[in-house]
Formats: structure tokens, C-alpha cells, sequence
């Protein structure tokens, strides 16, 4: 499946040395020596935690038919009191609906959004008529995300009740900025990095990659590359700085419509924060996990 052409004695000799070089947390010579190795299907690799990942943002969205009682405030106490006590802090916003799909991103009717978080504002939770949405800035780990996303998931199901979902999709965004990005050639692979990294780009102002990845049952749209100070491609997901920067922008959604239920919704989210993950570790060398802090 991973590695074609090869006889099953030797497939099976290859696809373990394969195992052992995705578990040993070392990817620096990942590209060069398993250049036929495929991030959308390979297995997922031994965490190597970043104590200064340069992660941004990180947002799981559920999206659901309209529930036009959304809009009152009477109808959405309930579900503000479930999760109150993690996030006391709450605001009503006309939002204008952003979608991110193929096609890039188009704008959706303005709609009312709650918007429920923390008191340090690292933590969010936004509610509107057709979606709800967990995001942070100050990103842990994986089960401390998803713990969250099932509580506020359970509070969708209890409280807003929605027969179906009609999209899930998990979002992680890097950003690198300062010194790190004139060495954008040490950090990431080749078929990544693109212009960046070679003597051109010291001329270029701007260049963003955008391809999307069909999967037997999602999808992956992937973006990256250099941005100018004082530029996003998507003001909602992440700020513009003023400053040069590049962006990995890795997200994986579905819109399968699916009857709702709290556990399918966060495995299939966790699954596809795992490929994401593995997809990262593909897109990055060793040198760039050294940098961010991790221990290998």
C-alpha cells in the first residue's frame, strides 16, 4: 500500500524498517531515505512535543442544519450554563460566515455568533445557527483538546440537539517568523519549503502553495508558505503580524452528513488531528523539531 513493485518478501522487510524509522521519533532523514513514503496513509509517528511550537492556532469545527433558535438568548442559556464554568466569559457578535473548502475561501451570510471563553482568552467556543467551534491559542496536546471538544460536544447534543453533522473538520496552524524564516530550507522539506530557501526568494514578496488531498472519506487542504508583513489569507484563523512569516496550514475535513453522536465525533476528529500530525511530521526536519524545543 505504502511502498509499490515490491514482492512480499521484501515488502514486508521494508515495511517494518518503515515502522521503526516513523516510531524512532528521528524523521530528520525522512524525505531522503522513504521518498515513496505517503503521509496521507503512513501510520502515526511517537509524539515529539515542542515546547515552543510555533503553533498558532488550533480550531475543530462541527458543522450542523440550521437551528434558527440559535439566535435567541433564551434558547441558548442552557447550553451556556454546561460549559460556564471553563468558559465564564461571553460575548454576542454579527459574524461574517467564512468558508474554507476547494474552491478557497468564500464568505456566507452574516449571521449572530456566541462566543464563549476563558478569562486569559486562550480558550474559545463559538456557537451560531449552523456550526460550533472550539478553538485555542495555547495548545497543549491532543487529549487535552479533544477532553474539551467532548464536553462541549455533549452540551451541543444535550441542549441544541441537532439531528445530524454535515462537516467536521480540524485545523492546525504553524507560523514561523524572525531568523527562522531565512532558514526555511533547514526547517522544512523541499517539496514544502517550494521558492523559499533558494537564492529567488530573496526577491519574493509573496508565496502561498494550495493543494487539496482527496482521502477515501475526507479530505486535506494544505497551504503554505511566505507571507509579507501585515498579510493573512484568513484573518479569522490567524492575525496578521507585522513582520515576515511563513505559514503551515493543515486542514482536514469531511462533509459526509452523519447522524450526531458524541463519540463519533471525536474520533473521527482525533483521527484526523492524527493525520494532520503525521502529515506535519512529513513536512518538517529534524532540525526543525530541535529548534522548537523538542527532545529526540
Amino acid at each position: 500500500m505504502l511502498l509499490r513493485g515490491l514482492k512480499s518478501g521484501a515488502h514486508s522487510l521494508v515495511t517494518s524498517l518503515l515502522h521503526t524509522i516513523l516510531h524512532s521519533g528521528d524523521f530528520g532523514d525522512y524525505g531522503s531515505l522513504m521518498n515513496d513514503v505517503d503521509p496521507l496513509v503512513a501510520p502515526l509517528p511517537a509524539e515529539v512535543p515542542l515546547k515552543d511550537a510555533p503553533l498558532v492556532r488550533v480550531i475543530a469545527q462541527l458543522r450542523f442544519p440550521e437551528v434558527l433558535s440559535i439566535e435567541q438568548r433564551e434558547f441558548v442559556a442552557s447550553f451556556q450554563e454546561a460549559i460556564r464554568a471553563k468558559y465564564p466569559v461571553l460575548r454576542q457578535e454579527q459574524a461574517q460566515g467564512i468558508l474554507v473548502g476547494p474552491g478557497g475561501i468564500t464568505t456566507a451570510k452574516p449571521q449572530i455568533a456566541w462566543r464563549f471563553s476563558d478569562t486569559d482568552g486562550h480558550w474559545r467556543v463559538s456557537l451560531s445557527p449552523d456550526f460550533l467551534a472550539l478553538e485555542t491559542t495555547k495548545y497543549t496536546n491532543r487529549n487535552e483538546f479533544f477532553e474539551r471538544l467532548r464536553v462541549v460536544a455533549e452540551a451541543l447534543g444535550e441542549h441544541i440537539e441537532p439531528a445530524q453533522i454535515d462537516r467536521i473538520g480540524i485545523r492546525y496552524i504553524d507560523r514561523i517568523t524572525g531568523d527562522a524564516v531565512d532558514e526555511i530550507a533547514q526547517l522544512v522539506r523541499p517539496e514544502v519549503r517550494g521558492i523559499a530557501g533558494t537564492p529567488a526568494a530573496a526577491h519574493v514578496s509573496h508565496a502561498l502553495s494550495e493543494t487539496l488531498f482527496d482521502l477515501n472519506d475526507a479530505r486535506v487542504l494544505a497551504r503554505w508558505g511566505c507571507l509579507p508583513p501585515g498579510a493573512t489569507f484568513d484573518p479569522s484563523a490567524f492575525e496578521p503580524v507585522q513582520e515576515r512569516s511563513w505559514i503551515l496550514d493543515l486542514d482536514m475535513f469531511s462533509a459526509q452528513p452523519t447522524a450526531f453522536d458524541v463519540e463519533t465525533v471525536v474520533a473521527e476528529s482525533r483521527r484526523y488531528a492524527e493525520r494532520i500530525y503525521t502529515i506535519f511530521r512529513w513536512a518538517v526536519t529534524k532540525e526543525f523539531l530541535l529548534r522548537y524545543g523538542g527532545a529526540l
